[in-house]
């Protein structure tokens, strides 16, 4: 009998070790190494049914290129984050927490593209199960074929016999090929699953969506080089308390990067939110203090989002700084800014920051607005109706101009408002669009006097 072979592979980024070491000397992490058998055979039934050919070197002027065109998936948030569709063999990685729509996109991109022939294939869920949500969704179509199997060998053969334009693989945790003696999951499992499932894609033009889990602190799952094989990586971001996801694109080779598309989750699936703006803005019957709206940017998508905030006498020895969807130590330079540069006592207040919509958010364009709403619940005073800002502030007090300020103030011209406060860097080559008051600033001493719109 031929003698098995042992290796040991971190969790985390997939390097392989000859016996356990307690720290990764790849990307350092602490204990992550697991024992798993290795099985290695001449002929890899994975690889004949890939049925790859090999073509000779060639000089990129004699490479051909494709006449293909990106795939519509009658999606318009999908279409935007891929770049303006899918790409044809493309191998697409979509990632997030248990329960946060993951399958139940995928299956609404499999139902409703009726001119693409889509083979769905769970490892995670029955036929039926599938029949169910299919019927939830309220949507029909005859060319999507429904297939619950493990086995990569067996989906493989399939998707040979089928030819589908589109192919989602729900889960690669759940897959697992014969030619690795470990189980399903393990990095030596996602590793050869996920290249073998790149080597179909790329030699028969067939696009795989492929779901993956995430782990405690947010990451995908397995090795780390799961994302290196494949072509995009999509997270599906959103709190279970809030019925609003956002799709994130973190890589792409056909596109650009750090787009994000807006869903909202209903009874019958998710429905694609174009104007995320019109969710982000909240409308009160009075002004009240410690609200602002600030203009920011997520990839090159504008939006207007709701900023809160409400400062209180501290209750106790230490005051309290908590900020939902936005990073605290941030939150804390900006306070610091405020009481050396503007003489607010911010040591003696209560701070808590939140964002409408239940938003994450790191855009540093939208430090003016935080600021803004900061002094107007700090002296209880509304802003003014129809006053937005956009800008970055530094240690110095100063007011930077943020990124992509042209399309910011364009988005708050189309929405209705009246004014919005901008770095004073912006007074030269830079052409503001019209129908909205343009307010340049300096520093953060000026902000009180334009929000208000009157003497401070």
């Amino acid at each position: 009998m031929a003698k098995v072979k042992k290796a040991y592979f971190c969790r985390e980024c997939g390097f392989e070790a000859p016996k356990w070491l307690g720290r990764c000397p790849s990307c350092g992490e602490w204990n992550t190494f697991t024992e798993e058998i290795i099985a290695k055979s001449s002929s890899s039934s994975v690889a004949v049914a890939a049925a790859a050919t090999t073509t000779p070197p060639q000089r990129v002027s004699e490479i051909e290129r494709s006449s293909h065109k990106r795939l519509d998936l009658h999606n318009a948030e999908v279409n935007r984050v891929l770049g303006g569709g899918l790409v044809p063999g493309s191998l697409v990685l979509l990632g997030g927490e248990p329960g946060i729509g993951k399958s139940t996109l995928s299956l609404q991109i499999a139902l409703t593209n009726h001119s693409l022939k889509t083979l769905y294939v769970s490892g995670e869920e029955s036929a039926e199960q599938i029949g169910m949500r299919a019927e939830r969704l309220g949507i029909g179509n005859e060319e999507c074929y429904i297939y619950s199997e493990t086995s990569l060998e067996n989906i493989l053969t399939q998707m040979n016999e089928y030819r589908p334009d589109v192919v989602v693989i729900d889960s690669i945790q759940t897959i697992f090929t014969d030619t690795v003696d470990s189980s399903a999951g393990s990095v030596s499992q996602i590793r050869e699953c996920a290249a073998a499932l790149l080597k179909y894609a790329k030699t028969t033009g067939t696009s795989i969506f492929i779901i993956g889990h995430i782990t405690k602190d947010g990451t995908i799952a397995g090795p780390k080089i799961l994302e290196h094989i494949v072509d995009v990586v999509l997270q599906f971001e959103g709190d279970g308390n809030n019925i609003y996801r956002i799709l994130r694109g973190i890589k792409n080779r056909f596109g650009a990067t750090f787009e994000i598309g807006v869903f909202e989750m209903l009874d019958n699936g998710l429905r694609a939110v174009e104007n995320p703006s019109e969710i982000l803005l909240s409308h009160y019957e009075e002004p009240l203090s410690g609200i602002a709206v600030g203009a920011s940017v997520d990839g090159i998508r504008p939006y207007l989002i709701e900023v809160q905030a409400l400062v209180s006498n501290a209750a106790y020895g230490t005051p309290q700084r908590n900020a939902t969807g936005y990073d605290p130590r941030r939150m804390g330079m900006l306070l610091a800014v405020l009481e050396k540069r503007v003489g607010m006592k911010m040591f003696q207040k209560d701070v808590f920051l939140n964002f409408a919509g239940g938003f994450r958010v790191a855009d540093p364009g939208l430090d003016l607005a935080i600021v803004s709403a900061v002094i107007s619940s700090y002296y209880d005073r509304p802003i003014a109706d129809g006053v937005c800002c956009a800008g970055e502030i530094g240690l110095s007090g100063e007011v930077r101009p943020a990124p992509r300020t042209e399309q910011r103030v364009s988005e708050a011209a189309r929405l209705g408002f009246r004014r919005i406060v901008v770095s004073g860097f912006l007074r030269k080559g830079v052409k503001m669009p019209k129908g909205i008051e343009v307010v340049y600033i300096n520093n953060i001493g000026e902000l009180p006097r334009a929000l208000f719109c009157e003497e401070f």
